[in-house]
């Protein structure tokens, strides 16, 4: 359901928002009074909100409304799944990627097959492919005359749709996990007005086995529209080719546009001989999946991905998706044994919180990552994961993962130009009809404070959304 507002009401909007909050607002019970002006003014009905503040060491609330309700969390979800992976891995827990060369290596440095045996890495970007190629390189590795052989039975997940969610199947925040994802399975686009006329496409990274169709046209005009006039679809065979169609006004400068192609495993299989053939090796046969014999236990080559110190921060400040629920997985496997199933993953996220002393009574994880519409978490059960968070051993690690308003990631943007810049650690979220903010504000008195927002209402993704959020955020950190 679409939430018009008009601009008028706009305009009040945001005058609430630039004056400063009265003196009301720092009632301690139930909804401030300013934050509450301002949902009145947004047509947000009071009971589609949840919010909870407490001052760091005091044991209980400031303020608390509606805060047991249990309600869609969209990606403040992340909260639960990181916290249960930082605590329940440990911040230096990394991915193994392992390389197999069951024949060995032969005279002038020749093997047949290469399997590639994914451990779930969630961030094995070109940069890692890369590496790996150089390594084997290094190791004495020239031609491969077999094929590269991929092994993904680490994660063992039922069939899942990309498109079941909102119908946008090659959006990177649609994929599916995959034990051996590759770069996310995206590829960037870049599209420009040539010096003789026509338009051009170019694909980053350049796989071999991805096909671009380029029927786009020039066209007069001012650069503007959506995406330009650009219109993109994935299709073929195991999503191999990439088609552009439309107009492309030849003023505009360039426009990149990403999108997920190909499958897990012949992505894989593209960006490594890309890379392999470039550092002068070869390779003659093709891709096939595979599950490793049991008794290859020893890798040829095993890459390390980074720590989950550092691939906190990425999924947190830039709310990543399918990374969140490659933590999730990983931390099943690791506490019930491989293989990886969303099952374990669920409920190793839950063991993790109730012993830290959450209470996860009612909490639903649908999805890790909060893309979902059956999750389900109140205010006050994310007041204790942030406190939990807190008061862990990790909490350096917990807090620098989540984005600083005005500075960096989702909060980039936010708040600029306001004394709470720099000063909100904060997860945001946001789903058709839901909006949320969760984290820690150091206040203008210098207290630390948790703070959570939940909106479950129509339109509440939209303008109305932001709005909240920020006179909420900006009320924590003017008012106490």
């Amino acid at each position: 359901m679409a939430f018009d507002v008009s601009r008028r009401c706009l305009c009040s909007l945001l005058f609430l928002l630039l004056s400063p909050l009265s003196p009301a607002a720092q009632s301690t019970d139930g909804m401030p009074p300013g934050v509450a002006q301002v949902a009145r003014s947004a047509r947000v009905a009071q009971d589609t909100i949840s919010l909870w503040v407490q001052r760091i060491g005091d044991p209980a609330p400031l303020n608390a409304f509606n805060a047991q309700t249990p309600r869609n969390p969209a990606s403040t979800m992340k909260l639960a799944t990181t916290f249960a992976a930082l605590n329940g891995l440990g911040p230096t827990h990394t991915w193994a990627t392992d390389v197999f060369i069951p024949g060995g290596i032969q005279a002038g440095g020749v093997v047949g097959d290469l399997w590639l045996k994914g451990g779930g890495d969630p961030f094995l970007v070109v940069e890692e492919v890369w590496k790996i190629a150089g390594e084997l390189r290094d190791k004495g590795v020239r031609r491969i005359t077999g094929d590269l052989v991929i092994d993904d039975s680490y994660f063992q997940l039922p069939p899942e749709d990309p498109a079941a969610f909102d119908n946008q199947p090659d959006r990177a925040y649609n994929l599916v996990p995959n034990a051996l994802l590759v770069n996310f399975n995206t590829v960037r686009f870049t599209v420009q007005a040539q010096a003789d006329g026509r338009i051009g496409v170019r694909a980053d990274p350049p796989l071999p086995n991805l096909r671009v169709i380029n029927r786009l046209k020039a066209a007069a005009g001012p650069c503007r529209g959506y995406q330009y006039g650009v219109a993109v679809s994935i299709t073929g065979d195991a999503r191999r080719d990439a088609q552009f169609d439309g107009s492309f006004p030849s003023r505009c400068r360039r426009f990149d546009i990403s999108r997920t192609v190909l499958q897990a495993d012949t992505y894989a299989w593209g960006l490594f001989t890309h890379y392999w053939q470039e550092l002068g090796g070869e390779i003659t046969g093709a891709v096939r999946r595979g599950t490793l014999p049991a008794g290859n236990r020893r890798p040829f080559l095993r890459h390390y991905s980074r720590p989950l110190g550092d691939i906190i921060r990425l999924v947190n400040k830039y709310s990543n998706n399918v990374m969140t629920r490659h933590l999730e997985l990983t931390l099943g496997a690791e506490r019930y044994e491989a293989p990886a199933t969303p099952e374990k993953g669920h409920q190793a996220i839950l063991d993790v919180l109730h012993e830290h002393g959450v209470n996860t009574e009612g909490m639903v994880i649908a999805n890790s990552a909060g893309l979902s519409r059956d999750s389900r978490v109140s205010a006050e059960q994310l007041a204790q994961i942030l406190l939990a968070g807190w008061r862990s051993s990790y909490m350096p690690e917990y807090v620098s993962s989540l984005a600083l308003a005005g500075m960096d990631g989702t909060m980039r943007s936010r708040l600029n130009g306001t004394s709470g810049a720099g000063r909100m650690h904060v997860k945001t979220g946001r789903l058709d009809d839901v909006s949320a903010v969760a984290g820690y504000v150091t206040a203008k008195s210098g207290e630390r404070l948790i703070a959570v927002l939940l909106i479950n209402a129509p339109g509440a993704h939209l303008g109305p959304g932001n709005l909240l959020q920020n006179a909420f955020l900006r009320w924590v950190h003017d008012n106490h």
